[in-house]
Formats: structure tokens, C-alpha cells, sequence
């Protein structure tokens, strides 16, 4: 059960929500929370906002405290120690996830994101923009005469997934195992997975890995091609260096990844999102031009994104807490996003929300650097759904991804 506390905060009753800001512990998540967070972020935030698990981790719940996190220079994204024990040094899932660009810092991920920047410049975003109308219009017409799709399967993840290959020369007939992939490898950084699920990620590390590995054999014969992103990582250097083998594989994996799920998902809970809320879905039909401030506030409301991060290299103080050196920090982002200290009415759906600070995309040195790209595909993605299909609703159940790091839906049918 859960009680409106204030205009736009639903929170769990008093007794409930302190029992549970207790007891919390990200080993042994309830079906409810994954379900439906966040009126349990309220009540870590009311009663526990600095949190120690039961493993030593702590989990921050606060807007202000979340922000330190992301622009402190003593909070570690290196996550070897950690992934060490989890995975098995020297797995295929421990040697992808501590090789790819977010879980480093620098001087890797400097190398490596200054590499990967000039193919996400304005400029090149720009260029972008016609390919990503047309392949939105053609999933689009695709369903048009069905009457009915599954929004995430048939358009949230499909338009993504065709951008970012196109943008690394992958061939469209070699495309259909990639959600595959992606489902596995970034399942393996839930909290806790069971030794079955790591062993489906390993093996999808090993199968991506096997097959870009001919790619980019096959691209290294053909160097006058190398004018897109694939390109650029094999060719490009940074301080006179290039990326190796390995860095050049795991980074391409994480960019096929990272390149799908934030759009996938902005997609799914946004439209979901709207017909949840069906005057804001409204306004925005009235008003087409609020697209832009509506995918901001999807991006806050329904974070993708709901977990990040860090390890403290120095003793630090967050939230009045004084927190030891060594110490893992999870990054509660769908939580930030959901502070009434920082947004007014947070569980209120604005589509028209201003300002709109939310931290979907992380912040500092380790923004997500996709994010414009996401933004362009979520725009021009639902603007068109909504423009075409302004009478869509709910064609059956939906299935959520029953994921706590990443929110979104599995399958999410509708109709017009």
C-alpha cells in the first residue's frame, strides 16, 4: 500500500517505509521493489539516506549527496576488485566489464572516450538525424497496417540497434543475436546473479567477441572504409597511442550495448508513462513542440539507468557520514530523480517540466557520452509514434525486465 504524503509524492505508510529502509539490502530484492521502486527510494531517503548493507556497500538515496558522487575526484569507476570475485578474473564477463569505457578512470577512459568523441560531436549527431527519421518511419509503417506492436521489441529496440550498427559498418543481415548479447552481458551487473546467468554471460561475451573479432580483421584488409566508428577506433589515436586488440573489441561491445538499452527503454517507459498520465499525454498532443522537455522528464521519471557505482579511494564524508577508504558507494539514480528536494511533485509526470537537472545520464568526467544520440533517438522515435498513433493504448499485459540496475519492459504491446 502506498499514501499520497504531499502533491506529487507517493510514499509507503510510515511503520512500512522505516521497516523497510531497515531491512533494505541490495542482495535480496523484493518482486515489489523491482516492480515499483520508488516509494521505497522515499522511505531510504526519509530514513536511511546514507545506508550500510549488510556487505559493507552503502547505498545513497539523495539528490545532493548522488551529485558529490559523480563530480568527486576520490570516487572510483574502476571496478576490478569488485568484479573480480563476482565474475572470475580473467572470464570473459570480468575482461569485458574491466576493459570497456565506463567502469575506468583515466588515463583509459580518457584515452578511449577522447577516441569515441568524434563520432558523437553535434556535428556528426547532426548527419545522423535523416537516417534516424527514416528508420523510424519504416518500423512505423512496418505496423501500421497491423494495427498493433510491441513497442519495445518491434521499435524501442529495433531503431537503436540499427542506428549504433550502422554507425560501426555491422551488416544488417548479421544484426539479430546483438539483443541477445546485450540482455546477458548487462544482466550480469545486477546486485547478485546466479551462477547460470554468469554462464550465459560469458558465453555472450565470447560469441560477441568472436565475431567482432572478424569484423575487424575483415575491416583492417579494407582501410578506405574506415570512415565510421569502427573505423575510427581501429585507425584513431590519441598521445600517439592506439587502442590494443583487446580495448578495441570490449569498447565496441560496450558500444553496442550502451547503445541500445538507454533508447530502448527512454521509449518503452515514456510512452508508458504517458498513458499513465493521460492530460500530460494530452498536452503534448496539443502541444507537439514539448516533445523535447517530455523526453527530459521520461528520462527522469523512468530512469533507464537506476544504479550506479563507485569506490572510495580516501576516507570521505557524505550525508553527515564519515566512510572509510575501499568502501563500494551504489549511485540510488532513480532515486536522485525522484527527490522532492530537488523536483517538485517527483512522481508526477510534467511533460512539460523546467528546470529538469535530472542525473539519467550521470554527470562529471563519466556523463554518459551517448547521450545526445539517445536524446536524438528518443525525440524523433516518440514524436513520430505520438503524431501517428495518437489514439495508442495497452494491447494486453506488459512484462517489466525484472531488473533493478536497468528499468524498463520486456514486452509492452499495444494498439491503435
Amino acid at each position: 500500500m502506498t499514501v499520497t504524503t504531499a502533491p506529487g509524492v507517493i510514499e509507503l505508510p510510515d511503520d512500512e517505509a522505516r521497516a523497510f529502509a531497515q531491512s533494505f539490502d541490495l542482495a535480496n530484492l523484493t518482486r515489489d521493489f523491482l516492480d515499483d521502486p520508488f516509494p521505497r527510494y522515499h522511505a531510504l531517503r526519509r530514513f536511511a539516506p546514507v545506508k550500510r548493507l549488510p556487505d559493507g556497500s552503502v547505498f545513497l538515496s539523495r539528490y545532493t549527496d548522488i551529485q558529490l558522487c559523480y563530480r568527486d575526484a576520490r570516487m572510483s569507476s574502476d571496478k576490478k576488485a569488485e568484479f573480480g570475485p563476482k565474475f572470475g578474473v580473467g572470464s570473459p564477463l570480468y575482461r569485458h566489464h574491466t576493459t570497456s569505457l565506463v567502469f575506468n578512470d583515466p588515463p583509459l577512459h580518457t584515452r578511449v572516450r577522447k577516441l569515441l568523441a568524434a563520432a558523437f560531436t553535434p556535428r556528426a549527431l547532426k548527419a545522423l538525424e535523416p537516417r534516424v527519421v527514416a528508420i523510424v518511419d519504416h518500423l512505423l509503417d512496418q505496423a501500421a497496417d497491423a494495427g498493433r506492436m510491441d513497442v519495445i521489441e518491434d521499435f524501442g529496440f529495433a531503431l537503436p540497434v540499427e542506428v549504433i550498427c550502422d554507425m560501426l559498418g555491422v551488416p544488417r543481415a548479421e544484426r539479430d543475436p546483438f539483443r541477445r548479447y546485450s540482455l546477458a552481458i548487462l544482466g550480469a551487473l545486477e546486485p547478485v546473479i546466479s551462477a547460470e546467468k554468469q554462464k550465459i554471460g560469458d558465453a555472450a561475451v565470447a560469441e560477441f567477441s568472436a565475431y567482432l573479432d572478424d569484423l575487424i580483421a575483415e575491416r583492417r584488409k579494407r582501410p578506405a572504409d574506415d570512415n565510421d566508428v569502427l573505423g575510427t577506433l581501429i585507425h584513431g589515436e590519441v598521445d600517439g597511442e592506439r587502442l590494443t586488440h583487446e580495448e578495441l573489441v570490449q569498447n565496441c561491445i560496450f558500444l553496442l550495448n550502451a547503445g541500445h538499452e538507454t533508447t530502448t527503454n527512454l521509449i518503452g517507459n515514456t510512452l508508458d508513462a504517458l498513458l499513465r498520465f493521460p492530460d500530460q499525454l494530452a498536452r503534448l498532443k496539443d502541444d507537439p513542440t514539448l516533445i523535447r522537455t517530455a523526453v527530459e522528464e521520461g528520462l527522469r521519471f523512468e530512469s533507464s539507468n537506476q544504479l550506479g557505482n563507485r569506490r572510495l579511494t580516501t576516507d570521505t564524508v557524505i550525508g553527515g557520514e564519515t566512510l572509510a577508504a575501499g568502501t563500494y558507494v551504489h549511485i540510488g539514480i532513480g532515486a536522485a530523480n525522484r527527490d522532492p528536494a530537488e523536483f517538485a511533485e517527483p512522481d508526477r509526470f510534467d511533460a512539460g517540466r523546467t528546470p529538469n537537472r535530472h542525473v539519467a545520464f550521470g554527470s562529471g568526467v563519466h556523463m554518459c557520452l551517448g547521450a545526445t544520440l539517445a536524446r536524438l533517438e528518443g525525440t524523433i522515435a516518440l514524436d513520430r509514434f505520438i503524431r501517428r498513433f495518437p489514439a495508442y493504448r495497452r494491447d494486453g499485459d506488459f512484462v517489466r525486465g525484472g531488473r533493478a540496475r536497468f528499468r524498463g519492459f520486456a514486452q509492452y504491446p499495444v494498439a491503435w
